[in-house]
């Protein structure tokens, strides 16, 4: 029986890593106007070296109301990162930046894979 090697697998992973990303949660925080305690997005982990996959072409579902456009999009970054469902995360591509909303995190020894679906942030 042949055993992995993860460090050397994770290496090569990690040199697909061209992208970025800042991952935020709700948190509490002060209202500096009120000084009331508020719900707000908090930068969890931030310029983390990532990789944004896109898996297939996106749909254009255009209607005379909307134009909805599906694709699945995966984030890969570091395993030892606690994402979870529902996290933030404005991911940087050259200079375009994106905002989605991750799913339920896939963890492997050497990267963790996540879904993210495109968000706008309220």
């Amino acid at each position: 029986m042949v055993a992995i090697n993860y460090k050397r697998h994770r290496r090569q992973i990690e040199r697909l890593y061209e992208d970025t990303c800042t991952i935020y949660r709700y948190g509490k925080a002060t209202d500096p106007d009120t000084g009331e305690t508020i719900q707000q997005p908090i930068a969890i982990y931030i310029d983390q070296p990532c990789r944004i996959s896109q898996k297939a072409l996106g749909t254009n579902n255009q209607t005379d109301a909307q134009n909805n456009i599906a694709y699945e999009t995966k984030l890969f970054i570091a395993p030892e990162l606690e994402i979870k469902q529902g996290d933030m995360i404005a991911a940087t591509r050259g200079t375009v930046t994106r905002k989605y909303e991750a799913g339920e995190p896939f963890l492997y020894p050497s990267h963790q894979e996540i879904s993210i679906q495109r968000k706008e942030w309220a």
